[in-house]
């Protein structure tokens, strides 16, 4: 059973990775490609999308998985695919295996919606 996680938790996670990274509020913002009334989520105001915490982890240099995990992404309560989390929670795939499957699953998403359009 997966524990969904508050807004605030996830905020506080971003804060201290970015603070522990040395980057300020708009670097991150700019680095992430993201404005800076939608990167108020990290003070709790609201939840990224999987797109934004795709661009929170590039920024933050970690694996996407890590953040999905910490953001409980996709746990299917919200209407989202659960794939994502639980590539991320499964303890049998090593921290790089998490991430391919992640990237492809991702590329995947991505394909079908722009052949949606």
């Amino acid at each position: 059973m997966v524990t969904r996680v508050t807004d605030r938790d996830f905020s506080s996670f971003v804060r201290d990775v970015r603070k522990r990274a040395h980057v300020s509020f708009r670097e991150l913002s700019d680095s992430a490609g993201v404005s800076n009334p939608y990167l108020q989520g990290e003070r709790g105001v609201r939840r990224p999308s999987g797109a934004v915490l795709r661009q929170l982890a590039l920024a933050l240099r970690m694996t996407t998985p890590i953040m999905y995990l910490r953001a409980s992404v996709g746990s299917g309560e919200d209407g989202g695919s659960a794939t994502p989390l639980a590539i991320a929670t499964d303890r049998e795939l090593t921290a790089r295996q998490k991430q391919t499957l992640t990237e492809m699953y991702e590329a995947f998403c991505d394909q079908n919606e722009r052949t949606a359009k």
